[in-house]
């Protein structure tokens, strides 16, 4: 026999034209019988300077959806790692902020994230533009597949860099099957206004490392166009006057699509992106 509240909801289950109820009063019921502890949301909060200018509502949203998120995706450590609740939250508020305004259902295609201690080699075969197959022996610090896992570096985290924001990033991306810097946009917004942004300062990126000019954004941006969106994302959370300064209409794209406007509650400073050399 069913229990009661699933008699009560079972017969809704099914229905195409009704909303996911029996999701909901689970998520319901995890963020009712396992909080995160008080002592350990504000340790974690202070932590990431980023997070500075939440105001009361989006933080208790932002600890909404950490709460799910630890709940409903699998951490593992690689290597002998461990991961300790202190750990665990620091990936789930880097990985919750992107999805502030958008909610946990955009990473609904992936479960399982895997935690190095330090940078990993994936050692993959690559073909080049010849067809020529090399063996890629690089570190990575990490990773991100369309079903999962999403594979991190935990020296990279703990020593500020906002990896877990950059790799969530692509699985946004990766909803429309590859990550070509256009994730599912919003039913308001106009692909051609986003493709128009993103292309023009990508192309305009490339240019000014071709001519070996300085440049305040991280050249890695300039790889591939899921990096630019990766790695712009990493600058729209992190340095948004960076961003804004830089390439204002992508900064505008990004604030339709994120549905935040950091620049609005982030004063200039708190963060400090590394530009790789």
């Amino acid at each position: 026999m069913l229990p009661p509240i699933m008699t009560l909801i079972h017969p809704y289950l099914t229905h195409p034209g009704m909303p996911p109820l029996f999701k909901s009063w689970r998520r319901q019921r995890t963020l009712a019988r396992d909080p995160i502890p008080d002592v350990l949301w504000h340790a974690g909060l202070a932590a990431q300077p980023i997070l500075t200018g939440l105001s009361g509502t989006e933080r208790a949203e932002l600890r909404r959806l950490a709460t799910l998120f630890l709940h409903e995706k699998h951490l593992h450590g690689a290597h002998g790692l461990e991961i300790n609740p202190s750990i665990a939250l620091h990936i789930a508020l880097q990985a919750c902020l992107p999805i502030l305004k958008l909610g946990i259902d955009w990473y609904d295609q992936w479960s399982t994230i895997i935690v190095y201690p330090d940078d990993f080699l994936p050692r993959r075969e690559i073909m080049d533009d010849d067809g020529i197959l090399h063996l890629d022996e690089s570190p990575y610090s990490g990773e991100a597949w369309e079903r999962g896992p999403v594979l991190l570096s935990w020296a990279a985290m703990a020593a500020g860099e906002p990896l877990a924001i950059h790799e969530f990033v692509h699985t946004l991306d990766l909803r429309n099957g590859v990550a070509n810097g256009m994730p599912p946009l919003h039913p308001e917004m106009s692909i051609q206004d986003w493709t128009r942004a993103l292309s023009r300062a990508y192309d305009e990126l490339h240019a000014r490392l071709d001519r070996d000019e300085p440049v305040d954004l991280d050249p890695y941006a300039a790889s591939e166009p899921g990096e630019f969106f990766a790695v712009m994302s990493e600058y729209f959370f992190v340095e948004p006057w960076t961003l804004a300064q830089s390439y204002p209409d992508v900064y505008g794209q990004f604030r339709q699509f994120y549905r935040q406007d950091p620049l609005a509650r982030l004063p200039r400073g708190p963060g400090v992106l590394h530009v790789k050399e």
